[in-house]
């Protein structure tokens, strides 16, 4: 409608004329756009691993298991779109978990690519290696506090490396989910 008022439409509906504001004001399309940006920053770390031979270490493994986690939570969230408060909370928590998270461990990441030479930790040995031999608790532990190869940065667009803009996506993703599940709605 020119007026810039919404018609009533199936879930689904997209209309190409439908403002951002309006977008983001529907708990639906925020999980599935939520969604889709994991699903593309997935799809890029795993593009820059295998064309370009980015290897990524620990802390970026961990990362993609954040943003896949939340992916995995928006995907659900917008496919069962509840209409009550208390459903989108739900929703909007079990979400906040893995973006917080993985907002966590970035901002770790890019903590120890900005330390000095003198002060970077020994190389560890690799992920596959510590799951095999170490119990998952001591392999996490061992992952957070971050070695050598983590703070080497191989890419950079924009200037800003890969976990920076790992902490940026979380940090946006966080406010969609705050936007989408805890925005009061107008009855």
């Amino acid at each position: 409608m020119p007026d810039g008022t919404l018609r009533a439409g199936p879930p689904f509906c997209y209309r190409g004329d439908m403002p951002l504001k309006a977008l983001l004001s529907n708990f639906r399309a925020c999980c599935l756009i939520g969604f889709l940006i994991c699903a593309a920053l997935i799809g890029f770390a795993i593009f820059s691993q295998t064309q370009w031979g980015l290897q990524p270490c620990p802390l970026c493994i961990f990362q993609r298991i954040a943003f896949a986690a939340l992916g995995v939570v928006l995907l659900v969230a917008g496919l069962h779109a509840p209409r009550g408060g208390k459903g989108r909370a739900i929703y909007g928590v079990l979400a906040l978990v893995p973006a917080l998270i993985g907002a966590g461990i970035a901002a770790r990441h890019v903590w120890i690519t900005h330390l000095p030479a003198d002060k970077v930790p020994e190389c560890g040995p690799p992920l596959s290696f510590m799951m095999e031999a170490s119990p998952l608790a001591d392999v996490i532990r061992k992952v957070l506090t971050g070695s050598g190869e983590c703070a080497k940065v191989d890419w950079t667009f924009l200037g800003m490396s890969m976990p920076a803009w790992s902490l940026l996506w979380f940090v946006l993703l966080t406010l969609l989910v705050l936007n989408a599940a805890f925005r009061r709605r107008r009855r």
